[in-house]
């Protein structure tokens, strides 16, 4: 399987949001198929931008989750 990698900063760039905002979401999970190779993360190149959790639509999406 061959994956293309883009990093922090691009994902960044791609998703408008800041290079420290990118690198907490792959230190925390939020984007699936991340590899961390020594200090610096890989991100596939179509990962989709995770939600932002303090957003009513995100807030909405977590409490439909809870109520099954």
């Amino acid at each position: 399987m061959d994956f293309e990698w883009i990093t922090p900063e691009q994902a960044a760039a791609k998703w408008g949001v800041t290079i420290r905002q990118a690198q907490f979401l792959c230190a925390n999970g939020k984007i699936d198929g991340v590899v961390k190779v020594s200090r610096t993360y890989l991100i596939p190149k179509d990962a989709p931008k995770p939600m932002d959790g303090r957003t009513k639509a995100a807030r909405n999406r977590q409490n439909a989750g809870r109520d099954s």
